[in-house]
């Protein structure tokens, strides 16, 4: 995410944002890299992949009510379509995803 980007401008598109809300000191948060490069080397620039660290953006992690990391989320033309705490797996994402791509 360049500084120009903000997460309202992000989120706001027909392309799906899979957001990985996460902390530097969460032990299954570190499981999620690798997830998400596998999700990425599958569907390319059909999505968009972005993660927010809730401790450097409390005030956005508090209006999205993200009370545990990590926290995945699915966000399309601004709305949340999909969101679910704990570590997942890249076939799942993959499968959730793709319902969402244009």
């Amino acid at each position: 995410m360049s500084t120009v980007e903000t997460f309202g401008t992000i989120i706001n598109g027909d392309k799906p944002v899979l957001v990985d809300f996460f902390a530097t000191w969460c032990g299954p948060c570190k499981m999620m890299p690798p997830i998400l490069e596998k999700v990425h080397e599958k569907l390319g620039d059909q999505v968009r992949i972005i993660k927010i660290d809730v401790d450097k953006n409390q005030k956005l992690a508090s209006e999205l009510n993200v009370s545990s990391v990590p926290t995945l989320a699915i966000f399309q033309n601004g709305k949340i379509q999909w969101r679910q705490p704990g570590v997942q797996q890249a076939n799942d994402l993959v499968d959730l995803l793709k319902k969402y791509i244009v």
